[in-house]
């Protein structure tokens, strides 16, 4: 299997953390893992190593034993325009560099996956496959290019380039679509985005959901200072950990924080992590003087510590139709450790925590529901309990084996099916 990637390890995100977990476990079933990727230099843009042995062209075996070949590509800004550069500067250079390795009799792969983000990912795998005779597998994390219209991101009321890039962001969707449905198989992580690609034309759709490896809290993840008072004795506590960028609408939380507290209930709100909207949200909390602190950057392991703190776990996405078709990975994260989820979510990420008595849902974007609810608990003192049907449910359907296994199966499909293009 050769993957065409934007994002690998030893970089940190979602994306990464799929692959490091699917990768080994792909290995240990037989399958030859190479791998087409960028140097390491997400999120700043900017190359993590210059001197190491991720530099552009270089060849390298991964943690798990995979072969890696780093791509060239293009230091780049938060801004859409400069991301995307970046993403084709790596696309093209992955043709070249895929073609140069991974065209002899011994070398050339069964199976090209292509991943997105970033969208010309796919289009560099689709090209692979096509002259090294391999099937293709294009696999959509997230529902892109659908997200580029809603997310505000091409505003045709800014300039000619902006009106100039929605007639693109058109030409790009009916691309994608097009390619979506030559492929030999789609993947994505969600029930609903799979229906919507089989009523687009698309012949065969995987689901293979994000997973978790998260493990329930125990008392040993319980800050020292947590002691056993609980609200209304001390604030109400909750956190968000992750991405702080625009889908995650992150300003109704701060808003509802600072509505709560004008009505005197305590409240104490963390919002741990990096993104795009940090300094936006530092400005609009001291502006409202809602009781909102940010952390920053934690390490992965110091989650469980916020997790432990907290009596209630943020799950927020923006009021957008593409992301009523996702479920964030956060949420098998936050159900697997047992924490109580409040969940500003719509579509199928709504239905699996109503469904599975995971926390509490509002409609995203609705501040005056999300200030009524954190209201209520802080003047009761209690926070509703978790069903366990929650940890459950994603020990069977996101556990990182189950799902390994599921894209072990379509690989195995795909290379034994008769080829049928």
């Amino acid at each position: 299997m050769l993957l065409v990637t934007h994002h690998y390890p030893p970089e940190h995100g979602a994306p990464q953390r799929r692959w490091d977990t699917l990768t080994p476990r792909l290995m240990a079933a037989g399958v030859d893992v190479a791998v087409l990727t960028p140097p390491p230099h997400y999120p700043t843009g900017q190359l993590q190593d210059p001197q190491g042995a991720h530099r552009p062209g270089t060849v390298s075996r991964g943690p798990h034993g995979e072969r890696v070949v780093r791509t060239r590509f293009r230091p780049h800004g938060p801004d859409l325009l400069s991301r995307t550069r970046d993403q084709a500067v790596a696309a093209a250079s992955a043709v070249t560099l895929g073609l140069k390795h991974f065209r002899q009799a011994g070398e050339r792969p069964d199976v090209v996956v292509g991943t997105v983000p970033g969208i010309p990912s796919m289009f560099a795998a689709w090209v692979l496959a096509r002259v090294l005779r391999a099937r293709l597998v294009i696999e959509m994390r997230d529902a892109w290019p659908d997200l580029i219209e809603p997310s505000g991101v091409l505003d045709t009321r800014r300039s000619v380039t902006s009106r100039l890039l929605a007639g693109t962001r058109a030409l790009v969707h009916r691309a994608v679509t097009r390619l979506q449905a030559r492929a030999d198989a789609v993947v994505t992580t969600t029930e609903t985005f799979a229906q919507v690609l089989l009523e687009r034309g698309v012949r065969r759709v995987a689901v293979v959901r994000n997973g978790t490896s998260f493990q329930p809290l125990t008392s040993d993840d319980a800050p020292e200072d947590d002691g056993t008072a609980v609200p209304p004795t001390r604030p109400l506590r909750a956190v968000y950990a992750g991405t702080v960028g625009r889908a995650q609408d992150l300003q109704s939380v701060v808003r509802a924080a600072a509505l709560v507290a004008r009505r005197g209930l305590p409240l104490d709100v963390r919002i741990v992590g990096a993104g795009a909207r940090v300094p936006f949200l530092v400005d609009l909390a001291a502006e409202l003087d809602a009781p909102v602190t940010f952390v920053g950057h934690v390490p992965p392991g110091e989650v469980r510590r916020y997790y432990a703190w907290a009596d209630t776990v943020v799950v927020s996405l923006r009021d957008w139709k593409p992301l009523e078709w996702t479920v964030p990975s956060k949420l098998y994260e936050v159900m697997a450790s047992g924490a109580h989820a409040t969940a500003c979510v719509a579509g199928e990420a709504a239905a699996l925590v109503q469904r599975s008595g995971a926390g509490s849902v509002v409609p995203p974007g609705d501040v005056d529901a999300l200030t009524e609810l954190w209201s209520g608990w802080a003047a009761a003192g209690e926070v509703p309990g978790v069903d366990p049907r929650a940890a459950r449910w994603v020990a069977e359907n996101a556990d990182d084996d189950v799902l390994a296994d599921r894209y072990l199966d379509l690989l195995r499909e795909l290379t034994h099916a008769p080829d049928a293009r």
